[in-house]
């Protein structure tokens, strides 16, 4: 197995088509490797190094694909969400230590300015329109002090870094190494037998990790070809489908439902391209829709199971011929995985207790946080904070988040951080922010409210105000103003079973 990203991009013929994008000529996996040293060069040249933090601000497309894949091979990426406000990119680019900030060339984005104010260097990106889908150049303001470490990146240095909620409002850094990324890479490749034939459609957002590692990263490293769109639009999907001519795609269960909802307009672009596979992760997908979808596409879904701790993949049902279990992760894909009791020992088959992983896509630990690190390694495991079960085959249930985040769609939130911003409202004496159920999300952001004495404020003027300071998916749907939070048996304000004490669940 590799250890570096580099290798895994070595293999693939130079004239196989690696990135597409709509209406442009495809990059080579040739072109790519050019484009990786020519980026390394230019880092490198910029005073970015192996380990140094490289911020990325980009649109979703081909160019972010590839500023990701080629500059992850030698530098610390920390791809950034486009949404977030100034207030966020200021918090993660200090958080970061970011050594530069790259964005499209004349970016409009928040994060220019607070960059500016943070003396952090900005690297503009400049698509090649004369090139294949990704081709691009870089250009920052020249320096004299060159990168302390040079050159493609070894086993343990950091090739990306994610931030994760955490049960408190600041979020937890999560480093993952060069070893971690090609682990994680190899085990999806191999999971979905991926090879130079196969076409994915990229559909999921590239700041995020399952759109990255197995959207991208895994499919390139087998020498495949990967079609980048602006972002998921269900209106878009099938002429999409029908231009890239896609052999599978991945996406979170919300993406599929959407897509389904079109389906029976599209039945005829479905049958001009077969799909070998589809592949939903990041939260759970109602076994209804795993039937729906596959009597649509005529084809298996396949439904995994990933974290970014574990650079993506932990567990995966496998292709056919192997047996699919709809309700369950599946099985170990890559790291290996046991249920712990309490006291850390692993429990037999059926009983239920908190999934664990180890294995060489797991992440080495927190950056700075020795308590959280405490917490969530124990001997040798990885403990997820998710609550599960596992059958005699192997195959994995999860039947509930130990942790309060929510999750949203696969979009995670700390209801802390939501909390810390509605009690900075003048008029708000106390807050408890929660996950409400909602039949598509899965779980939506609500949040409940004690106003201070003599002061008024109403449900939209709350969500107006949080709606100012961070991106739109955090911002609470119903925010109910009541006399009195509802408090458990020991006075604690408690979010877990709030939204059904509240009659939202």
């Amino acid at each position: 197995m590799q250890t570096t990203l580099r290798p895994l991009f070595s293999n693939a013929a130079a004239d196989a088509p690696a990135l597409g994008a709509p209406g442009r000529r495809p990059l080579t996996h040739g072109e790519l490797r050019a484009l990786a040293d020519a980026t390394l060069l230019a880092l490198n040249d910029l005073g970015v190094g192996r380990n140094d933090r490289l911020a990325i601000v980009l649109p979703n497309g081909p160019e972010m694909a590839a500023c990701f894949v080629c500059a992850a091979q030698g530098v610390a990426t920390a791809p950034l969400n486009p949404a977030y406000r100034a207030e966020e990119f200021e918090f993660y680019l200090s958080d970061l230590n970011a050594k530069a900030l790259v964005v499209d060339a004349g970016s409009a984005s928040p994060a220019v300015a607070v960059a500016k104010k943070l003396g952090v260097p900005i690297i503009e990106l400049r698509a090649d329109a004369e090139g294949g889908a990704g081709a691009f150049t870089l250009r920052g303001e020249p320096t004299t002090i060159p990168a302390a470490q040079p050159g493609p990146g070894q086993p343990g240095d950091t090739s990306m870094v994610l931030h994760t909620s955490g049960t408190t409002s600041r979020p937890k850094i999560v480093p993952l190494s060069q070893a971690n990324l090609a682990a994680s890479a190899q085990h999806i490749a191999r999971t979905l037998a991926f090879g130079p034939g196969d076409r994915g459609l990229n559909i999921m957002p590239l700041f995020h990790i399952h759109g990255l590692i197995a959207g991208v990263l895994a499919p390139l490293s087998a020498g495949s070809f990967v079609f980048c769109t602006p972002g998921f639009n269900a209106l878009k999907f099938f002429a999409w489908m029908d231009e890239a001519a896609p052999s599978w795609y991945t996406a979170v269960p919300t993406m599929h439902q959407a897509i389904v909802g079109r389906a029976s307009k599209n039945a005829e672009v479905i049958a001009r391209h077969p799909l070998r596979f589809v592949r939903s992760s990041s939260s759970s997908m109602p076994p209804q829709v795993i039937h729906e979808l596959e009597a649509v596409f005529g084809c298996p879904l396949i439904e995994s199971y990933g974290m970014t701790e574990a650079t993506h993949q932990m567990a995966s049902n496998p292709l056919p011929p192997a047996v699919r279990k709809p309700g369950t992760v599946g099985v170990a894909a890559g790291p290996e995985v046991a249920i712990l009791g309490e006291d850390g020992q692993i429990l037999p088959p059926g009983a239920t207790g908190e999934i664990a992983i180890r294995g060489p896509n797991v992440t080495a630990g927190y950056e700075s946080n020795p308590k959280a690190n405490a917490e969530a390694f124990a001997n040798g495991w990885f403990r997820t904070g998710d609550q599960g079960t596992m059958d005699p085959e192997g195959y994995i249930s999860i039947t509930g988040r130990l942790k309060e985040i929510i999750n949203r769609g696969g979009e995670k939130i700390s209801p802390r951080e939501v909390d810390e911003i509605l009690m900075d409202h003048p008029a708000v004496a106390q807050v408890v922010c929660f996950g409400m159920p909602h039949a598509k999300l899965g779980e939506e952001v609500a949040a409940a409210v004690v106003l201070r004495e003599g002061q008024q404020a109403d449900e939209r003027t709350l969500q107006a105000f949080v709606a100012s300071r961070v991106a739109d998916f955090k911002v609470p749907r119903t925010i109910l103003i009541l006399d009195e939070i509802p408090k458990g048996a020991t006075g604690k304000l408690q979010r877990i079973g709030l939204a059904a004490k509240l009659g939202l669940g």
